[in-house]
């Protein structure tokens, strides 16, 4: 048993921030593999977005290590949390989603986080499920079993307490419907990141006050974006999307900063870590060149959201065009209506977003700015110029989006 043990804690452990507390789960453990019987193992997921992006799926990462040892995984898709949004570094009151929003959202999400986790193994629930039949005297019981006091300790509240920011009384649910999920499926483990400690402390404290043994708190290290500074996020337009095409997911790995392909390596694959150790080994000895390592870490990601073979049609692709300069083996067609023509011209930044290479001609006059648009390989640097369309011609914008222009 000691062996099989050191086996499960070497992987659950593998990349983790914090596991509160540790020497509980070593309990948990033993008892699990001496009784055959698995962990109880859950995550939540407010759908509150319709895509997820590889920061996402850190979590998501280390729910298909617990199944891989035979773990029982629930993912709880919070359609009744979600309608409050999570506060969680807040500044202000989040708006509330309807619940057509969530629905279709966590459509999408059951859709998406398959492509990590195996289906057949995995339970998935909503939320709803128990904490819709609470009656008003329940919920009241629910709330007596946390203080105002404890709850602004939040870090978010204590901010906009001491700001005199409004904190709406609906917000204070929303770690108490957190905490209550761990009571109803009384969960073992709870993933979260590390920015989800309270909520998961609470789902700790709420199973202790129900008379049940308390879940493990197991949190994951939140994964900076593509800028190496913040975190990965779809506003902050840093982000690598697991729906996104092959090309433009390879492409984006490979603009990585070096010092953190190591870390998406651990965080986001499959990569076993006596591999990953030898990577690492090889990049500070010299043996290895930044440039390999990071076509393996593009082809490991776009494989597995794609497969082998159109990980490897992204990297010849990425190869050719950077490498060759060569263009892609396929360019997005716009056909270009006429009538967007004035005296058979058409402002360069409304062209952009037209065919689809920038989300609005703000984005597209910075870009022609930065010297970063080509037609016909040509760079064209003013922003306000007017150009008369040729049929077939192609358009670079920035470093990986193409379009060729049809009448």
């Amino acid at each position: 048993m000691e062996q099989e043990l050191a086996r499960q804690l070497e992987i659950i452990k593998r990349g983790t921030a914090e596991i509160v507390p540790e020497n509980e789960l070593v309990d948990k453990l033993k008892r699990a593999i001496s009784q055959n019987k698995p962990l109880h193992i859950k995550m939540g997921l407010d759908p509150t977005a319709p895509d997820i992006h590889l920061g996402h799926t850190v979590v998501l990462q280390k729910l298909k290590q617990f199944q891989d040892l035979g773990h029982k995984i629930t993912i709880i898709l919070g359609d009744y949390t979600a309608r409050i949004g999570d506060p969680t570094g807040k500044s202000e009151t989040r708006k509330q989603l309807t619940e057509e929003q969530v629905l279709a959202n966590a459509k999408t999400y059951e859709e998406q986080i398959f492509k990590i986790l195996d289906r057949s193994k995995t339970t998935v629930v909503f939320n709803s499920q128990w904490l819709a039949p609470l009656t008003f005297a329940d919920v009241i019981g629910l709330a007596a079993k946390y203080t105002v006091a404890r709850m602004l300790e939040r870090d978010d509240f204590a901010k906009r307490f001491n700001n005199e920011l409004p904190i709406s009384i609906h917000e204070f649910f929303y770690p108490l419907m957190q905490g209550y999920d761990s009571v109803a499926l009384e969960s073992d483990v709870e993933l979260g990141g590390t920015d989800q400690k309270f909520n998961l402390l609470m789902g700790r404290h709420l199973q202790k006050e129900y008379g049940q043994e308390p879940q493990i708190a197991l949190m994951m290290p939140i994964l900076e974006g593509l800028d190496g500074v913040q975190k990965m996020s779809k506003s902050l337009g840093n982000y690598i999307g697991i729906t996104e095409s092959p090309r433009e997911m390879f492409g984006k790995t490979m603009s990585i900063a070096d010092e953190l392909m190591i870390r998406y390596f651990e965080l986001v694959t499959p990569v076993p870590m006596g591999e990953i150790r030898k990577v690492e080994k090889g990049l500070q000895d010299g043996t290895l060149h930044p440039r390999d390592v990071k076509m393996r870490l593009g082809r490991e990601i776009v494989t597995i959201y794609y497969g082998v073979e159109a990980a490897l049609r992204a990297e010849e692709e990425f190869k050719n065009i950077f490498q060759k300069k060569e263009l892609p083996d396929e360019i997005p067609e716009y056909h270009l209506d006429s009538k967007e023509l004035e005296d058979g011209a058409i402002w360069l930044p409304r062209l952009l977003t037209l065919a689809g290479l920038v989300s609005g001609t703000s984005e597209g006059k910075r870009l022609v700015q930065q010297g970063a648009v080509k037609i016909d390989d040509e760079k064209y640097g003013d922003p306000n110029i007017k150009l008369i369309p040729k049929d077939g011609m192609i358009i670079k914008a920035g470093k990986r989006k193409f379009a060729k222009i049809i009448f």
